[in-house]
């Protein structure tokens, strides 16, 4: 079973970024060639379901799923990033994670108005990451038609946050 084998390879790292947090590491999906590409494989088959103008991915893990969809669905890939990293007109929006804060931007004109955006992130914990750069894709007047992502920690309860928003993961823990 694929699933089972993705889920399996997902590394638990205790206390990181700090104390307490259990982080799931998927460096071993990205390393190990064909657990990389059933991933892909996976996410394609929902994202095609939606049939976006663009995909959205959250720095940086969403970095590595969402333009490798985009190259392989023939679609454009817009990254959401951290403040300071991109050189044009951006959006801000603060948000906040399990362990603290935080803020992403997007630049003004990354979509064509109305444009139908599917958002891809590597993991779902609280749903503050994916609310913030849901509210950014909407900022440059995109509609979020899914939020989809590899991994979602049901016990952190962040589908809460994303009320209104289609939301998938291939993963739940």
């Amino acid at each position: 079973m694929p699933i089972e084998k993705i889920k399996q390879s997902v590394r638990d790292i205790p206390d990181f970024p700090q104390k307490g947090i259990i982080f799931k590491d998927i460096t071993p999906i990205l390393h190990d060639k064909d657990l990389f590409r059933i991933s892909l494989e996976l996410l394609a088959e929902k994202v095609k379901k939606v049939k976006p103008d663009y995909i959205c991915g959250i720095e940086s893990r969403g970095f590595i799923f969402g333009a490798a969809l985009a190259n392989i669905l023939g679609l454009g890939f817009v990254p959401v990033r951290k403040p300071g990293k991109l050189p044009y007109d951006t959006y801000k929006k603060e948000y906040s994670l399990e362990y603290g804060t935080n803020s992403l931007e997007i630049h003004k004109d990354a979509f064509h108005k109305n444009a139908k955006v599917v958002l891809i992130d590597d993991l779902l914990a609280t749903g503050g990451t994916a609310k913030a750069a849901s509210w950014l894709i909407e900022q440059c007047g995109a509609k979020v038609e899914e939020i989809i992502f590899l991994i979602e920690l049901s016990f952190l309860k962040g589908r809460s946050e994303l009320v209104g928003y289609k939301t998938e993961a291939i993963i739940t823990y």
